[in-house]
């Protein structure tokens, strides 16, 4: 299901793609930006999977992409699954995580004598 970046309102429509200054209902957040597009990816360059775009300063605000498409809000809650999962198996395999706490600054001030 197609949702709001913003809210995570529902977006209902025969049409395939929102229009270019279509908003959300809800929020009145614009729907066609890069946050709700399935291409936007905050870890690559010019923040786009797509290496011919160009540069967009407000991700959030309308623009004009020709590659825009509306990402499924299904298929990114399971991506952001596996990534906690990978995480948690990460941080358990070096050790980390909120439950254990390591040295605190007053053993790194017992170290240098202060």
């Amino acid at each position: 299901m197609r949702r709001c970046h913003k809210c995570g309102e529902a977006w209902v429509s025969e049409k395939k793609q929102p229009a270019v200054k279509e908003y959300c209902e809800k929020c009145s957040a614009y729907l066609h930006c890069c946050l709700n597009c399935r291409f936007h990816d905050k870890y690559v360059h010019n923040q786009c999977r797509i290496g011919t775009t160009e540069w967009v300063g407000d991700r959030e605000g309308a623009n004009f992409c020709d590659e825009f498409e509306f990402k499924d809000a299904e298929s990114v809650s399971g991506a952001s699954g596996e990534v906690g999962k990978a995480k948690d198996e990460l941080d358990s395999l070096l050790g980390g995580g909120e439950e254990e706490s390591g040295p605190g600054l007053d053993d790194f001030k017992k170290l240098f004598g202060e």
